[in-house]
């Protein structure tokens, strides 16, 4: 499947999509531990879709947001200037509101 080219803050915290702000994985994982975070996190995925009891979904759903943890998509933010977490809310009622009103619509409807 073809990676889609979805707007990048230019802080480099979030990428837009479905018209919202998602947190990017952590830049200073170095790329054996990013591999192996995103190893776990495509195995899980799978794992929910096989589920055969609510037990196994859960099961699999947590090892989701561990490794989402682990890739610094959830959870304490990565980055170190006291800034908050804006993920999940649309560009413009976040602090990117500029950024997002200065983008192409081209690039815009890239994001919903």
């Amino acid at each position: 499947m073809a990676r889609k080219d979805y707007p990048q803050t230019p802080d480099g915290r979030y990428f837009v999509a479905k018209g919202r702000l998602w947190r990017r994985t952590d830049p200073r994982l170095d790329e054996a531990e990013r591999r192996a975070a995103v190893k776990a996190l495509m195995q899980a995925r799978r794992a929910v879709g096989q589920a055969t009891s609510e037990a196994e979904e859960r099961a699999a759903r947590d090892a989701v947001d561990a490794a989402k943890h682990r890739l610094g998509e959830r959870g304490p933010v990565w980055w170190e200037d006291g800034a908050p977490d804006e993920g999940g809310r649309h560009p413009r009622n976040s602090s990117y509101a500029d950024w997002w009103a200065g983008l192409s619509e081209e690039a815009r409807n890239r994001a919903e």
